[in-house]
């Protein structure tokens, strides 16, 4: 058995126009705050450590209306700028003719995944797109990725690869005792992990 998990954001998708797009309508209407960039946003999202709701909207913690107010704003403006990375679909068709099996790993909300996915014109490559509403710790914990491997009956001697955009992804795979790849092609150019990729094609050599 040959399995391959992905993130999503920064990894199969670049989703930082639309976030951002949702992320400055929220500090616009209730907060009356100036645009951030989408520079600031994506770093923001993939530091290892950070306070969203200070970095994004000044507030300690948050805000309930901010929470709703973003995800009514994002359900609509999720797939107006989504687009899969170059590469992307031409690598999972590939890794389904080599039986790998595909799933995906997200800490976004399951119905936004799905819904970009779709849009993308990739949900159906996937058996598993499993955001953090799923489960009761997002990644770095390895909660999401245990899920798709006991769905698949994995067993130590098959082959498990994580492929991913930020540390919480390697963190979460190493905690699961999987193997993981370190995508540079999306939200993070750059890469201290020991197994990096250039390209979504690069994966095919994994397996």
């Amino acid at each position: 058995m040959k399995i391959a998990i992905f993130d999503m954001d920064g990894t199969l998708i670049d989703s930082a126009k639309d976030i951002t797009i949702s992320v400055n309508e929220v500090r616009r209407i209730n907060h009356k705050l100036d645009e951030l960039s989408e520079e600031f946003v994506v770093e923001a999202i993939n530091r290892d450590k950070r306070n969203l709701a200070k970095l994004f909207y000044c507030t300690e913690l948050y805000e309930q209306r901010d929470k709703e107010f973003f995800e009514a704003h994002y359900h609509e403006q999720c797939v107006q700028n989504v687009r899969l990375y170059e590469g992307v679909k031409e690598s999972l068709m590939a890794l389904k003719e080599k039986e790998v099996l595909l799933s995906v790993a997200t800490n976004a909300p399951t119905k936004f995944a799905c819904r970009m996915l779709e849009s993308c014109g990739v949900s159906d490559s996937f058996d598993f797109i499993i955001g953090a509403d799923r489960v009761s710790k997002p990644k770095p914990d390895k909660e999401m990725l245990e899920f798709i491997l006991n769905e698949y009956g994995y067993k130590k001697e098959h082959r498990a690869l994580m492929v991913g955009d930020n540390s919480k992804d390697m963190q979460a795979a190493s905690h699961a005792g999987i193997d993981a790849a370190f995508a540079t092609w999306g939200f993070s150019p750059v890469s201290e992990h020991h197994l990096s990729l250039a390209s979504p094609n690069e994966i095919l050599d994994l397996f």
